[in-house]
């Protein structure tokens, strides 16, 4: 903690309160006396380099070159995937990494380069690294994708972990997306980026930074090809970015350049290179593949502090009354009593689960949130058990911590320890007992509830981290993730025939193999609106495909138009929630007026009938790694334009969505990639690449197929039909079909279909192994016209 940190303390003391003010002016102190007893001062340090190479080893799929003062290890994985490290760091221990590491590709040797360098060839990719260290990435046509300088570390005389930077340039038309949700994305520019997973305290918007979900994730897009570079630690850290130019300086490119700073831990990364498409895969054969949501959780949830069973019953006939699809209700912390974990308010909800049943046979499911702060306090049965099985984060004098959580006084577990996750896991059996069939996880960064904006433990607090032991400085990035683990994998063992549902705020790489994210509070005005925007693809880009921002912003105040379009826009992402967070005026969806009301129908009915190609994306994310979401450029990297283009996206293969994101606007101009489009609400064709201007009238925004795509949707009677948009003239199309195989964990057969043009006839054909059959499902062919 320092000085900012207290000072951000004290100001907290008016405004959250007496009580809460003084507990966590007294938790701040308690957080500055415990780092400065169990944290070593930095002190005098020495700066270190590579130095000069010596020799060389070779190994399995590349070898280690050993320099005066370092030596790196380099090695190419089977699936093409690149790992490098200093200083002896392994790939594992790892929280990105889904179990052991990838097998080294015999194939690739590590032999020596000019200039008494050495070199790794692989059948994708070469690796050069140069007699003082610097390491470059090419081609196998020698084309360099990244170039990375000598490191530097600076390490404490007396001892302890040692900063490090690494200093890299890629080409001068390279574009940087990633590291994870930015509010001023997609497209990251010039600035400073950090990395500690942080909850502001206030409505988000584009020049925030940083946010809940951090990752040392770069995605990198430039025309000689695409690359994504993981740097493997969960320190604390930035990341300074500078776009390049091209013919800056005497006619002379200038590279684009990233330059990480660690405060400690590991100097290792991966780098995979190939199309969007591959990178995305072998990204997810690295960190595991996305959890699999049920299929109600594909669909519109509504969140609100209801304040009683009444008003959820309230609520949800409003929906029904109205003609508003409800998949799940999401009930926040009023819904449990003072110590709020797992402890139910019986006045507010004294028959949940006859609530939850009646909900449940109307199609619609209970989610509840859940936070990591347990009530200090003897008598509450969750810090009872949790101080039985030691399961709570000690400071280094081996005291129990405490910081201020939602309840006040809490204590916190250390989701870093195996024990600790299996039992928090078992907890969850309360909240299915009660009827719940989802968890939304909040304040899991962890955070101050009070003081918003550091962390609530300190930074000398101890983990487990596995059995190896830290403290909080490498646990805290990772807190989120962890706890996220320990819910997943609770609800899998408490209920093995249903696929849990589980959506944190905090996050990590691989935090999707156990569920999605949501935003936090985004601003409620049109800049929240963009940052909403820019959170989900850099997310997915970072392999967190199930994401998405709470429908109407955190503040009061929203204009029914702002409103319906941040409906619109969220209608068309993969986590769809509603959030009635405002104090005061209107809330739900009614509530705007019946011209908003009517308009705000068909964006909901429109998600419902899309619900079958969600539950294919869904799929495809888990099997492939490609994200619902993706940019425009994902398959045409090298369109530069498309580069900057963050004001649309592509919603899987199929679909090109086109959010309004200005006031007042009814016509908007939006880029395509190559191919025809139809405007599927006009039938209108566009030729790609290139701008148009659209219709975006108050009742919809643009979306467009593309020529030949196949669409899965819900029919009038709730079976899956195909939606094929015709083929542009001597070419072709298809798609795939994943149908929803129901909750549990059952694998649904994939469908391939083919579509060809054959003058003013389009024909449909499902492949199989054996030859072509006529599809079974009806379909409708749109675009002849």
């Amino acid at each position: 903690m320092n000085g900012r940190d207290l000072v951000r303390s004290v100001k907290v003391v008016g405004s959250a309160g007496a009580a809460q003010g003084v507990r966590t002016l007294r938790a701040a102190w308690r957080r500055r006396r415990a780092d400065a007893a169990g944290l070593p001062p930095r002190g005098a340090e020495r700066a270190r380099v590579p130095g000069e190479v010596r020799d060389a080893r070779p190994e399995p799929g590349g070898g280690v070159v050993r320099f005066s003062r370092s030596e790196l290890r380099v090695v190419v994985a089977v699936s093409g995937a690149v790992f490098w490290s200093w200083d002896g760091a392994a790939p594992e221990p790892s929280y990105a990494l889904a179990g052991r590491a990838p097998e080294p590709d015999p194939r690739a040797v590590l032999e020596p380069d000019k200039d008494g360098g050495w070199r790794v060839v692989a059948e994708r990719v070469t690796v050069t690294v140069s007699r003082r260290g610097t390491v470059e990435v090419c081609t196998p046509g020698g084309v360099r994708l990244r170039r990375d300088l000598p490191p530097r570390w600076w390490e404490p005389a007396g001892g302890g972990p040692a900063r490090w930077m690494q200093r890299s340039e890629v080409a001068a038309d390279a574009r940087f997306f990633g590291l994870g949700g930015r509010a001023s994305g997609p497209v990251l520019r010039d600035g400073t980026y950090r990395l500690w997973n942080t909850d502001p305290g206030h409505a988000v918007g584009p020049g925030d930074d940083p946010l809940h979900v951090t990752m040392p994730v770069q995605v990198v897009v430039a025309d000689a090809g695409t690359h994504l570079v993981f740097h493997d630690n969960s320190w604390d850290g930035t990341v300074v970015l500078r776009q390049g130019e091209e013919g800056a300086g005497s006619g002379h490119d200038r590279p684009g350049v990233s330059e990480l700073r660690m405060d400690g831990g590991p100097l290792r990364c991966w780098v995979v290179v190939g199309t969007p498409a591959r990178v995305a895969h072998i990204w997810a054969s690295l960190t595991g593949p996305a959890a699999l949501p049920p299929g109600w959780a594909l669909g519109h949830q509504h969140a609100r502090r209801f304040g009683g069973e009444q008003e959820v019953r309230r609520i949800v006939a409003g929906h029904h009354e109205h003609g508003l699809p409800l998949d799940a209700v999401h009930l926040d912390t009023d819904h449990l009593d003072a110590l709020q974990v797992f402890t139910l308010d019986q006045d507010r909800f004294p028959k949940l689960p006859v609530l939850a049943e009646e909900l449940r046979r109307d199609g619609i499911r209970l989610v509840s949130v859940v936070d990591p702060a347990v009530h200090a306090s003897v008598g509450n049965a969750v810090h009872d058990a949790g101080t039985s099985e030691d399961a709570f984060v000690r400071d280094a004098s081996g005291d129990v911590v405490r910081g201020v959580g939602r309840p006040g006084e809490a204590v916190f577990p250390d989701f870093t320890h195996a024990r600790v996750r299996a039992w928090w896991g078992g907890l969850y059996q309360e909240r299915l007992a009660q009827g719940f069939s989802g968890f939304w996880h909040g304040m899991d960064e962890p955070t101050s509830f009070a003081a918003f904006g550091e962390t609530t433990l300190p930074r000398s607090a101890r983990h487990a981290l596995e059995g190896r032991g830290g403290d909080h400085r490498e646990a805290h990035n990772v807190y989120g993730l962890c706890m996220a683990r320990a819910g997943c994998e609770g609800l899998r063992a408490l209920a093995p025939g249903e696929r849990p549902f589980v959506f944190s705020r905090s996050g990590w790489a691989g935090t999707q193999r156990y569920g999605g994210t949501w935003s936090g509070d985004v601003a409620t005005g049109w800049a929240g609106l963009r940052a909403s925007l820019s959170l989900v693809v850099g997310l997915g880009l970072c392999g967190v495909p199930c994401c998405g921002p709470d429908v109407a912003g955190c503040e009061d105040g929203t204009s029914p138009e702002l409103f319906l379009r941040r409906l619109q826009l969220a209608a068309y992402l993969p986590l769809f929630r509603t959030h009635a967070r405002g104090r005061a005026g209107r809330r739900e969806l009614w509530e705007f007026g019946p011209e908003v009301l009517g308009h705000a129908r068909g964006a909901l009915v429109e998600r419902r009938r899309l619900l079958p190609y969600f539950v294919t994306l869904a799929h495809l994310a888990r099997r492939t790694g490609a994200p619902y979401v993706r940019p425009l450029w994902w398959n045409t990297p090298e369109d530069r334009a498309l580069r900057e283009c963050g004001d649309a996206f592509l919603l899987g293969d199929a679909l090109l969505v086109a959010p309004v994101l200005r006031s007042g606007a009814d016509r908007r101009t939006v880029r395509l990639p190559r191919g025809r489009w139809y405007d599927t609400a006009t039938g209108q064709v566009f030729e790609g690449p290139g701008q148009v201007r659209v219709d975006a009238p108050l009742g919809r925004i643009p979306v467009l197929a593309r020529a030949g795509a196949v669409v899965p949707v819900r029919g009038e009677t709730g079976g899956v039909e195909l939606e094929v948009w015709a083929p542009a003239p001597g070419r072709g199309g298809g798609g795939l079909v994943v149908p929803d195989a129901g909750d549990g964990w059952d694998e649904a057969a994939t469908e391939r279909y083919a579509v060809r043009r054959q003058g003013r006839r389009v024909v449909v054909e499902l492949e199989r192994e054996d030859g072509t059959d006529t599809p079974s499902r009806p379909l409708r062919v749109r675009g002849l016209d």
